[in-house]
Protein backbone atom coordinates (compact mmCIF):
# COMPACT_ATOMS: atom_id res chain seq x y z
CA UNK A 1 0.00 0.00 0.00
CA UNK A 2 1.52 3.76 -1.02
CA UNK A 3 2.09 5.58 2.16
CA UNK A 4 -0.08 8.41 2.72
CA UNK A 5 0.84 11.77 2.17
CA UNK A 6 2.40 13.15 5.82
CA UNK A 7 2.05 9.55 7.76
CA UNK A 8 6.30 9.15 6.68
CA UNK A 9 6.74 12.84 8.22
CA UNK A 10 4.37 12.18 11.44
CA UNK A 11 6.31 8.64 12.04
CA UNK A 12 9.18 10.36 12.34
CA UNK A 13 8.24 12.93 14.87
CA UNK A 14 6.84 10.08 16.96
CA UNK A 15 10.04 8.18 16.29
CA UNK A 16 11.93 11.24 17.98
CA UNK A 17 9.30 11.48 20.56
CA UNK A 18 8.39 7.69 21.08
CA UNK A 19 7.99 7.73 24.91
CA UNK A 20 5.74 10.80 24.97
CA UNK A 21 3.88 9.54 22.53
CA UNK A 22 3.27 6.29 24.16
CA UNK A 23 2.51 8.04 27.74
CA UNK A 24 0.21 10.63 26.35
CA UNK A 25 -1.31 9.58 23.23
CA UNK A 26 -1.46 6.35 23.17
CA UNK A 27 -5.03 5.80 21.28
CA UNK A 28 -3.61 8.57 18.51
CA UNK A 29 -0.22 6.10 17.81
CA UNK A 30 -2.76 3.61 17.37
CA UNK A 31 -4.38 5.67 14.88
CA UNK A 32 -1.03 6.55 13.55
CA UNK A 33 0.00 2.91 13.25
CA UNK A 34 -3.31 2.20 11.59
CA UNK A 35 -2.70 4.97 8.68
CA UNK A 36 0.51 3.19 7.96
CA UNK A 37 -0.04 -0.28 7.98
CA UNK A 38 -4.26 -0.74 7.49
CA UNK A 39 -5.76 2.53 6.46
CA UNK A 40 -8.54 0.94 5.00
CA UNK A 41 -9.56 -0.02 8.79
CA UNK A 42 -8.50 3.49 9.78
CA UNK A 43 -11.07 4.57 6.87
CA UNK A 44 -13.75 2.78 8.76
CA UNK A 45 -13.46 3.95 12.05
CA UNK A 46 -13.91 7.51 10.54
CA UNK A 47 -16.86 6.87 8.71
CA UNK A 48 -18.43 5.56 11.66
CA UNK A 49 -17.29 8.77 14.08
CA UNK A 50 -19.65 11.94 14.29
CA UNK A 51 -16.05 13.53 13.40
CA UNK A 52 -16.96 14.44 9.69
CA UNK A 53 -18.25 16.92 7.77
CA UNK A 54 -20.04 16.02 4.51
CA UNK A 55 -21.96 17.75 2.22
CA UNK A 56 -25.23 16.16 0.69
CA UNK A 57 -25.21 15.10 -3.43
CA UNK A 58 -26.88 17.91 -5.00
CA UNK A 59 -28.33 18.13 -8.12
CA UNK A 60 -26.99 19.22 -11.81
CA UNK A 61 -27.90 23.41 -11.97
CA UNK A 62 -28.50 25.35 -15.02
CA UNK A 63 -26.04 27.62 -16.34
CA UNK A 64 -26.41 30.77 -15.35
CA UNK A 65 -26.66 33.54 -18.06
CA UNK A 66 -24.11 35.89 -16.38
CA UNK A 67 -20.65 32.90 -16.81
CA UNK A 68 -18.29 33.78 -14.01
CA UNK A 69 -14.53 34.96 -15.18
CA UNK A 70 -12.44 32.88 -12.76
CA UNK A 71 -12.25 29.34 -12.10
CA UNK A 72 -13.41 27.73 -8.70
CA UNK A 73 -11.37 26.03 -6.37
CA UNK A 74 -13.07 23.82 -2.99
CA UNK A 75 -12.37 22.87 -0.26
CA UNK A 76 -13.58 20.24 1.60
CA UNK A 77 -14.27 19.31 5.19
CA UNK A 78 -12.95 16.50 7.89
CA UNK A 79 -14.20 13.04 7.08
CA UNK A 80 -15.14 14.07 3.53
CA UNK A 81 -12.99 13.81 0.28
CA UNK A 82 -12.80 15.56 -3.15
CA UNK A 83 -13.58 11.69 -4.38
CA UNK A 84 -16.56 11.68 -1.98
CA UNK A 85 -19.74 11.30 -4.46
CA UNK A 86 -21.60 14.20 -2.29
CA UNK A 87 -18.75 16.39 -2.35
CA UNK A 88 -17.71 15.72 -6.41
CA UNK A 89 -21.49 16.17 -7.27
CA UNK A 90 -21.25 20.08 -5.57
CA UNK A 91 -17.52 20.66 -7.32
CA UNK A 92 -19.45 19.62 -10.99
CA UNK A 93 -22.69 22.01 -9.96
CA UNK A 94 -20.44 25.09 -9.17
CA UNK A 95 -18.78 24.47 -12.66
CA UNK A 96 -21.90 23.79 -14.04
CA UNK A 97 -23.35 27.06 -12.76
CA UNK A 98 -20.68 29.38 -13.35
CA UNK A 99 -19.86 27.90 -16.85
CA UNK A 100 -16.05 27.73 -15.91
CA UNK A 101 -13.32 25.00 -14.73
CA UNK A 102 -13.99 23.75 -11.00
CA UNK A 103 -11.58 21.92 -9.01
CA UNK A 104 -11.66 20.26 -5.76
CA UNK A 105 -8.41 20.39 -4.33
CA UNK A 106 -7.14 16.91 -2.03
CA UNK A 107 -4.37 16.68 0.31
CA UNK A 108 -4.53 13.31 -0.59
CA UNK A 109 -3.86 11.25 -3.96
CA UNK A 110 -6.84 9.14 -3.56
CA UNK A 111 -10.21 9.22 -1.21
CA UNK A 112 -8.30 6.88 1.16
CA UNK A 113 -5.33 9.57 2.36
CA UNK A 114 -7.28 12.20 1.52
CA UNK A 115 -9.93 11.39 4.00
CA UNK A 116 -7.13 10.80 6.57
CA UNK A 117 -4.83 13.46 5.64
CA UNK A 118 -8.27 15.36 6.94
CA UNK A 119 -7.23 14.23 10.48
CA UNK A 120 -3.29 13.21 10.52
CA UNK A 121 -1.80 15.55 8.38
CA UNK A 122 -1.05 18.97 10.26
CA UNK A 123 -3.03 22.26 9.36
CA UNK A 124 -0.05 23.97 7.77
CA UNK A 125 1.67 21.61 6.19
CA UNK A 126 -1.90 20.64 4.82
CA UNK A 127 -1.84 24.77 3.94
CA UNK A 128 1.37 23.73 2.06
CA UNK A 129 -0.02 20.96 0.23
CA UNK A 130 -3.12 22.52 -1.04
CA UNK A 131 -0.94 25.29 -2.26
CA UNK A 132 1.05 23.28 -3.92
CA UNK A 133 -1.12 21.25 -5.61
CA UNK A 134 -3.07 24.82 -7.03
CA UNK A 135 0.22 25.84 -8.14
CA UNK A 136 0.36 23.56 -10.05
CA UNK A 137 -2.74 23.25 -12.05
CA UNK A 138 -2.51 25.42 -14.94
CA UNK A 139 -5.98 26.86 -14.92
CA UNK A 140 -5.17 28.15 -11.70
CA UNK A 141 -2.36 30.07 -12.38
CA UNK A 142 -4.56 33.72 -13.01
CA UNK A 143 -6.36 33.77 -9.78
CA UNK A 144 -9.57 31.87 -8.60
CA UNK A 145 -12.42 32.18 -6.41
CA UNK A 146 -13.07 29.49 -3.61
CA UNK A 147 -15.65 28.14 -1.73
CA UNK A 148 -14.81 25.67 1.52
CA UNK A 149 -17.48 23.51 3.61
CA UNK A 150 -16.31 23.52 7.49
CA UNK A 151 -12.79 22.62 7.88
CA UNK A 152 -11.94 23.32 4.24
CA UNK A 153 -12.39 26.63 5.33
CA UNK A 154 -9.00 26.47 7.33
CA UNK A 155 -7.26 25.43 3.96
CA UNK A 156 -8.57 28.89 2.27
CA UNK A 157 -8.07 31.08 5.13
CA UNK A 158 -4.43 29.46 5.59
CA UNK A 159 -3.75 29.75 1.52
CA UNK A 160 -4.73 33.53 1.42
CA UNK A 161 -2.96 34.33 4.21
CA UNK A 162 0.02 32.58 3.84
CA UNK A 163 0.32 32.10 -0.13
CA UNK A 164 -2.13 33.75 -1.90
CA UNK A 165 -0.42 33.33 -5.27
CA UNK A 166 -2.34 33.06 -7.54
CA UNK A 167 -4.48 35.23 -5.38
CA UNK A 168 -8.72 34.20 -4.38
CA UNK A 169 -10.76 37.20 -5.32
CA UNK A 170 -13.95 36.05 -3.62
CA UNK A 171 -14.06 33.63 -0.81
CA UNK A 172 -17.79 31.76 -0.14
CA UNK A 173 -17.41 30.31 3.64
CA UNK A 174 -19.97 27.36 3.97
CA UNK A 175 -20.28 26.78 8.29
CA UNK A 176 -16.19 27.29 8.47
CA UNK A 177 -13.55 26.71 10.97
CA UNK A 178 -12.05 29.90 10.25
CA UNK A 179 -12.00 31.14 13.85
CA UNK A 180 -11.34 27.90 14.94
CA UNK A 181 -13.26 26.05 17.67
CA UNK A 182 -13.23 25.71 21.21
CA UNK A 183 -14.32 22.29 21.76
CA UNK A 184 -15.68 19.17 19.32
CA UNK A 185 -19.45 19.02 21.26
CA UNK A 186 -20.19 16.67 18.66
CA UNK A 187 -18.63 13.82 20.23
CA UNK A 188 -20.14 13.71 23.38
CA UNK A 189 -23.52 13.52 21.81
CA UNK A 190 -26.43 11.43 23.46
CA UNK A 191 -24.26 10.65 26.48
CA UNK A 192 -22.55 7.56 24.16
CA UNK A 193 -19.14 6.34 24.63
CA UNK A 194 -16.33 7.66 22.71
CA UNK A 195 -15.19 5.79 19.26
CA UNK A 196 -11.37 5.59 18.78
CA UNK A 197 -11.54 8.64 16.97
CA UNK A 198 -12.84 11.14 19.32
CA UNK A 199 -11.62 9.28 22.14
CA UNK A 200 -7.74 10.00 20.35
CA UNK A 201 -9.05 13.60 19.32
CA UNK A 202 -9.65 14.46 22.91
CA UNK A 203 -6.27 12.99 23.90
CA UNK A 204 -4.52 15.34 21.50
CA UNK A 205 -6.84 18.22 22.43
CA UNK A 206 -6.41 17.76 25.90
CA UNK A 207 -4.19 19.69 28.46
CA UNK A 208 -1.16 18.99 25.85
CA UNK A 209 -3.02 20.63 23.46
CA UNK A 210 -0.44 23.98 22.49
CA UNK A 211 2.69 22.18 22.74
CA UNK A 212 4.90 21.54 19.49
CA UNK A 213 3.89 18.23 19.59
CA UNK A 214 0.36 18.27 19.68
CA UNK A 215 0.27 20.96 17.31
CA UNK A 216 2.06 18.70 14.62
CA UNK A 217 0.00 15.79 14.75
CA UNK A 218 -3.65 16.63 14.31
CA UNK A 219 -4.93 18.97 12.22
CA UNK A 220 -7.70 19.99 14.61
CA UNK A 221 -4.83 20.41 16.91
CA UNK A 222 -4.27 23.99 14.97
CA UNK A 223 -7.55 25.43 15.20
CA UNK A 224 -8.60 24.27 17.98
CA UNK A 225 -9.13 27.42 20.54
CA UNK A 226 -9.77 26.40 23.77
CA UNK A 227 -10.97 29.45 25.37
CA UNK A 228 -9.53 29.81 28.33
CA UNK A 229 -6.11 28.87 27.21
CA UNK A 230 -6.19 31.43 24.41
CA UNK A 231 -4.17 33.75 27.26
CA UNK A 232 -1.29 31.26 27.88
CA UNK A 233 2.08 31.39 26.80
CA UNK A 234 1.69 27.74 25.18
CA UNK A 235 -1.19 28.81 23.31
CA UNK A 236 0.89 31.59 21.91
CA UNK A 237 3.72 30.13 21.30
CA UNK A 238 3.04 26.58 19.68
CA UNK A 239 -0.76 26.97 18.35
CA UNK A 240 -0.75 27.46 14.64
CA UNK A 241 -3.88 29.42 14.83
CA UNK A 242 -2.61 32.00 17.09
CA UNK A 243 0.17 32.37 14.42
CA UNK A 244 -2.70 33.56 11.42
CA UNK A 245 -3.91 35.47 14.07
CA UNK A 246 -1.27 37.58 14.87
CA UNK A 247 -1.53 36.93 18.62
CA UNK A 248 1.71 36.56 19.17
CA UNK A 249 2.96 40.30 18.91
CA UNK A 250 6.45 39.07 19.36
CA UNK A 251 5.90 36.79 15.84
CA UNK A 252 3.35 38.90 14.14
CA UNK A 253 3.96 38.57 10.02
CA UNK A 254 2.84 41.48 7.97
CA UNK A 255 2.22 39.45 5.49
CA UNK A 256 -0.79 37.62 6.55
CA UNK A 257 -2.44 40.38 6.86
CA UNK A 258 -1.54 41.84 3.49
CA UNK A 259 -2.95 38.67 2.07
CA UNK A 260 -5.85 38.80 3.90
CA UNK A 261 -6.88 42.28 2.54
CA UNK A 262 -6.48 41.49 -0.84
CA UNK A 263 -9.25 39.46 -1.35
CA UNK A 264 -12.34 40.98 -3.09
CA UNK A 265 -15.25 39.42 -0.88
CA UNK A 266 -15.67 37.55 1.93
CA UNK A 267 -18.96 35.79 2.34
CA UNK A 268 -19.66 34.12 5.43
CA UNK A 269 -22.19 31.88 5.87
CA UNK A 270 -23.27 30.47 9.56
CA UNK A 271 -25.27 27.64 10.50
CA UNK A 272 -27.62 28.74 13.08
CA UNK A 273 -28.13 25.56 14.70
CA UNK A 274 -24.76 23.96 14.48
CA UNK A 275 -23.39 21.70 16.78
CA UNK A 276 -19.69 20.90 14.74
CA UNK A 277 -18.51 24.32 14.89
CA UNK A 278 -18.38 25.85 18.65
CA UNK A 279 -19.16 28.38 19.06
CA UNK A 280 -20.79 28.75 15.54
CA UNK A 281 -20.33 32.70 16.25
CA UNK A 282 -17.25 32.04 14.70
CA UNK A 283 -18.57 31.08 11.49
CA UNK A 284 -18.83 34.92 10.95
CA UNK A 285 -15.39 35.70 12.38
CA UNK A 286 -17.02 36.13 16.54
CA UNK A 287 -15.09 34.46 19.32
CA UNK A 288 -15.20 33.71 22.74
CA UNK A 289 -13.16 36.29 24.62
CA UNK A 290 -9.60 35.31 25.98
CA UNK A 291 -9.27 33.63 29.12
CA UNK A 292 -12.67 31.79 29.64
CA UNK A 293 -15.91 30.20 28.38
CA UNK A 294 -18.49 33.80 28.13
CA UNK A 295 -22.46 33.18 28.04
CA UNK A 296 -22.20 34.35 24.55
CA UNK A 297 -19.20 35.31 22.37
CA UNK A 298 -18.04 38.34 21.18
CA UNK A 299 -19.45 38.85 17.35
CA UNK A 300 -16.53 40.25 15.21
CA UNK A 301 -16.38 43.74 15.58
CA UNK A 302 -16.15 43.35 19.34
CA UNK A 303 -13.01 40.90 19.29
CA UNK A 304 -9.35 41.57 20.12
CA UNK A 305 -8.36 40.18 16.17
CA UNK A 306 -10.99 43.16 15.17
CA UNK A 307 -10.57 46.15 17.43
CA UNK A 308 -6.49 46.02 17.04
CA UNK A 309 -6.80 44.88 13.60
CA UNK A 310 -4.19 42.06 14.17
CA UNK A 311 -5.04 39.93 10.68
CA UNK A 312 -7.02 42.93 8.47
CA UNK A 313 -10.86 41.93 9.82
CA UNK A 314 -11.20 45.53 11.01
CA UNK A 315 -9.47 46.59 6.90
CA UNK A 316 -11.40 44.77 4.64
CA UNK A 317 -14.56 44.67 6.94
CA UNK A 318 -14.15 49.09 6.34
CA UNK A 319 -13.83 48.27 2.80
CA UNK A 320 -16.98 46.60 2.37
CA UNK A 321 -15.57 43.49 1.95
CA UNK A 322 -17.50 41.09 4.48
CA UNK A 323 -21.27 39.44 3.98
CA UNK A 324 -23.35 37.61 6.03
CA UNK A 325 -25.52 34.73 5.13
CA UNK A 326 -27.31 32.21 7.38
CA UNK A 327 -28.71 28.85 6.71
CA UNK A 328 -31.30 27.38 9.92
CA UNK A 329 -30.53 23.98 10.56
CA UNK A 330 -27.21 21.95 11.74
CA UNK A 331 -23.48 21.70 10.16
CA UNK A 332 -23.33 21.18 6.40
CA UNK A 333 -27.20 21.53 6.06
CA UNK A 334 -27.95 23.33 3.22
CA UNK A 335 -30.25 23.56 0.12
CA UNK A 336 -29.18 22.97 -3.39
CA UNK A 337 -31.49 26.53 -3.75
CA UNK A 338 -28.96 28.02 -1.50
CA UNK A 339 -25.76 26.73 -2.71
CA UNK A 340 -26.94 28.57 -5.89
CA UNK A 341 -27.84 31.77 -4.70
CA UNK A 342 -24.27 31.90 -2.68
CA UNK A 343 -22.36 31.23 -5.75
CA UNK A 344 -24.73 33.75 -8.24
CA UNK A 345 -24.23 36.20 -5.67
CA UNK A 346 -20.20 36.05 -5.19
CA UNK A 347 -19.00 34.77 -7.61
CA UNK A 348 -20.39 35.94 -10.68
CA UNK A 349 -19.73 39.73 -11.86
CA UNK A 350 -23.29 40.16 -12.62
CA UNK A 351 -26.38 38.46 -10.34
CA UNK A 352 -28.55 36.20 -12.00
CA UNK A 353 -31.69 34.62 -11.13
CA UNK A 354 -31.45 31.27 -9.30
CA UNK A 355 -32.53 28.27 -11.48
CA UNK A 356 -31.54 24.45 -10.03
Amino acid sequence: MQHLLGVVAICSLFTAAALDVAKDFPTMKMLIDLAENSPEELLGHIKKSPLQAKVPEVAMPQQSSASATLPTVAGHGMGDSCWEPGFASVTRAIAKRTGTYAKCIPTGNNIISDTINGFLMNMDKSVDVFAEKIRADPQLKGGFNAIGFSQGNSLIRGYIQKYNDPPVRAFISVHGTVMGVAALPSCFENGKPLGVLCKAVAEVLGDLAYNGLSQHILFQAGYYRAADKTASQAYLKHSQIAQWNNENKATANATYKTNFASVEKFAMVKAMRDTMVFPNAGEHWGSFPDGHYSAMPSPMNETKFYEQDLFGLKEVDAAGKIFYETTPGGHMQFSEAQLVSWVDKYFLRKAADVIV
